[in-house]
């Protein structure tokens, strides 16, 4: 069961304490991504080093992401289970206990059970982006998240010159040693200064779908990464790739019947979700992509004619920039989501990164190209990698945020492994002789940008089909009323939740909160409220069936948040107060109406019982009355009984639209198009699924033309139209061009009069759909 303890306010929103939270979160992402690349500098030396062969050698890089691959979902649902920031340390803890290990070794066993306890600390990053979201400000969550989400190529642009420096000067353990102290600073720094999420999923750990994800990732990761080694054709990868299918299907199986899974496989296939995760994977091959070409052109001998001879030094400090570069987008990625949506972000992120790879193409003959390359890229991977976790938890659940982000990191990882199994191949076949050895050819390296500029253009496709914003619903204010607030205490509300953006200041109390509820979760703190001060009951819904995941919400009458919980599965809930008084609580749930009431808390035990209402929606399509064509982009818009505007929307090139969360009752529909006339009429939305309501509309007639006088346009005329049975349908006054117009007009006869000299009248007959040009010639009769 889910809890939340009241904190005071003050102590989350406060400026100083948020970008403490922030800067913590962020170096703990960096240090993690640092320890993926302190060991490139000395890959080609370990087999010496470590006394073992290359293929045995090479186990000290794959245990890492194999290990990673387990660890990042895992740690994702047991954050969501038992609190993200413990489940934080432990990963820290893990990284630190890693490199320790590491560092005191001389031989493989121990390196490889070194760097895979560091491979299993790469949970720190999502569990990082969903303590964001449960803690900070919604002001400050979009840049907050796209920060953490860019760490990990930040870590990775500034480790490589960072390890090559440590490694050309000291010992090969100090590197270790290195990632081990950060580590320690990590654990203090989120240990004092990073507070405990109070958003909680409860229930048990899937045990059985951890162990069945983990044989199926390693397996396929397994394949990619050892294939080039063993072989793309060889029984031992091909049976893996196989084994790997089977078993992923298999787990898929069980994921869908358990009751508690480790993912939830209906939330993972969501729209929104499942194309950000495939974009995802798009994105991690490009980003990889650049991270293999770049250094060995950099490092090549001059004599192929392509290479630079450089320095593993230089070519770490020419790839630096491109970090800062990641770090700097962050603030402006979260910028562009909350003006045009994350989705918009990751479609320019593709674009940039594309047009990178396409200039590397061209530019890979001096040093200043191949920085300026690295940036384009790091820059277009900056913005893709900011709106990646808008987009993921502007779709799941609070409780949920964790394990979504460790699987969307999941995704980037498996992108990651690709990119070095492709890129591999390729530049193993097509490769030039410099003497006796044989090198990478500079069409090779030509191919691999290729190839990283087409998986951008595919994730610019793929990126293409995550829905879009759509219009902000206004439903009308709960049934029961909460007390008023002053307007100055309804925050603004996350750019994760696109579907609610300026809901807070447009709507009444109760749908300010539980919109705020719903997008930055977790404001209660940790302190126990005192004994006996707590709310408990059950929250259900239609046929009086649980309703589980609901937020409630306890708020002061001054609009102050005091404590959260989530309803468990079986609809119960227990919520603390900080004792006795009067307060409102708030629940809210996905596709319920959000509820208000006003409690009265005594020092005993209250029990409240919440029955929350079905929220639904309306769609249909809009046709001509006349030909029964579709008609496109019609403008649809849904009032109360109030004439208060509930939603509005625009028709698709079918004619179709769809309008959601919207409360049961009566409604007016209203439709407007092009050539058409508006039309109004009733419809009752019902309480569960969406009413269908079909509208056709009737072609409307143009009056238009020009008044003259004297053979000039003549402005200030007046231009009245009667209809055939004597009524004024509409008055106008020309402008200095003399114009006039008339529309929404029904087929038949009219008369028009212009008066500004002497009157004119002249019978004019318009059909539907048509345009009635009719111009006005005035003058002072002939004497």
């Amino acid at each position: 069961m889910s809890h939340a303890h009241p904190r005071p306010a003050e102590e989350v929103t406060a400026p100083g304490r948020t970008n403490l939270v922030v800067a913590v979160l962020a170096f703990g992402g960096i240090v993690v991504s640092l320890m993926q690349t302190l060991v490139i500098p000395i890959v080609p030396e370990l087999p010496k080093l470590l006394d073992a062969s290359a293929s045995d050698a090479a186990w000290a890089v794959t245990a890492t992401l194999l290990a990673a691959a387990v660890a990042t979902p895992v740690m994702g649902r047991l954050g969501d289970m038992y609190g993200k920031r413990r489940l934080l340390l432990a990963s820290v803890s893990l990284l630190v206990a890693g490199s320790v290990t590491a560092a005191l070794s001389d031989s493989l066993a121990p390196m490889i059970v070194g760097r895979a306890l560091q491979g299993l600390a790469s949970g720190v990053i999502p569990l990082g982006i969903s303590i964001m979201r449960d803690e900070l400000p919604a002001e400050r969550l979009g840049s907050a998240t796209a920060l953490m989400s860019a760490s990990l190529g930040v870590g990775g642009a500034l480790g490589l010159p960072a390890a090559a420096l440590i490694a050309d000067h000291f010992d090969w353990h100090m590197l270790f040693w290195t990632s081990a102290v950060l580590g320690a600073v990590a654990f203090v720094l989120v240990l004092a200064l990073v507070p405990e999420s109070a958003v909680r999923t409860g229930g048990r750990f899937d045990a059985l779908g951890a162990l069945g994800m983990a044989a199926g990732l390693i397996c396929l990761l397994l394949a990619v990464s050892k294939g080039a080694d063993w072989g793309w054709g060889s029984g031992t990868t091909l049976g893996l790739l196989a084994a790997a299918l089977v078993v992923l299907l298999l787990w898929g199986v069980y994921e869908l019947r358990t009751g508690e899974p480790l993912v939830d496989l209906r939330t993972t296939a969501r729209r929104q979700v499942l194309v950000t995760n495939l974009a995802s994977i798009a994105f991690g091959f490009s980003m990889f992509a650049m991270s293999l070409v770049l250094p060995q052109l950099l490092q090549l001998p001059e004599a192929t004619g392509y290479g630079l001879g450089r320095s593993m030094l230089d070519a770490g400090l020419v790839l630096a920039p491109t970090g800062l570069v990641m770090m700097a987008m962050a603030p402006v990625s979260a910028a562009i989501s909350r003006a045009k949506g994350p989705k918009a972000t990751l479609m320019l992120g593709a674009v940039i990164v594309a047009a990178g790879y396409g200039l590397n193409i061209w530019l890979m003959s001096a040093v200043w190209q191949l920085v300026l390359v690295s940036c384009v890229i790091g820059a277009g991977v900056g913005f893709a990698y900011g709106a990646m976790p808008a987009l993921i938890m502007g779709a799941v659940e609070p409780s949920e945020t964790a394990a979504a982000n460790s699987l969307n990191t999941l995704m980037r990882s498996i992108g990651t492994s690709v990119a070095s199994a492709i890129a591999g191949v390729i530049l193993a076949h097509l490769t030039t002789n410099l003497g006796p050895v044989a090198l990478p050819s500079e069409n090779g390296f030509k191919v691999v940008m290729a190839t990283g500029c087409g998986a951008a253009v595919l994730a610019l496709l793929v990126a293409a089909f995550i829905p879009g914003r759509r219009p902000a619903a206004v439903p009308a204010p709960a049934q029961e009323p909460a007390p008023a607030t002053p307007k100055e205490t309804a925050p603004a509300v996350a750019e994760a939740d696109e579907e609610a953006v300026g809901a807070a200041v447009a709507v009444p109390l109760a749908r300010a909160v539980a919109e705020l509820v719903a997008t930055v979760p977790g404001l209660a703190g940790d302190e126990p409220a005192p004994a006996g001060a707590e709310v408990r009951g059950w929250v259900r819904g239609g046929e009086s069936a649980p309703v589980p995941g609901a937020a409630l919400t306890l708020i002061s009458l001054e609009g102050r948040q005091l404590g959260r919980a989530v309803a468990d599965t079986d609809g119960s809930y227990v919520l603390p107060a900080p004792g006795p008084g009067t307060y409102v609580l708030i629940a809210a749930a996905d596709g319920c109406r959000p509820q208000a009431t006003t409690l009265v808390v005594t020092d005993r035990e209250v029990s409240h019982d919440v029955l929350l209402d079905g929220s639904g929606g309306l769609s249909g399509v809009v046709r001509s009355a006349d030909s029964g064509a579709p008609v496109a982009d019609a403008v649809v818009i849904v009032t109360d009984v109030r004439g208060d505007v509930l939603a509005t929307g625009r028709t698709d090139a079918l004619g179709e639209f769809t309008l959601t969360d919207l409360v049961p009752g009566p409604v007016t529909l209203a439709v407007n198009a092009p050539k058409h006339r508006p039309l109004a009429l009733h419809a009752e939305i019902s309480a569960t699924g969406v009413t269908r309501v079909d509208v056709d509309l009737t072609a409307g007639a143009y009056v238009r033309g020009t008044v003259r006088g004297a053979g000039a346009p003549l402005g200030d005329a007046r231009v009245t139209l009667v209809d055939a049975a004597g009524n004024v349908v509409g008055t106008t006054t020309t402008g200095a061009d003399g114009a006039y117009a008339f529309s929404d007009l029904d087929s038949g006869a009219y008369t028009v009069i212009a008066t500004g000299y002497p009157p004119k009248a002249t019978g004019i007959t318009v059909a539907g759909g048509g345009d009635g040009k009719h111009d006005i010639e005035l003058a002072h009769p002939v004497a």
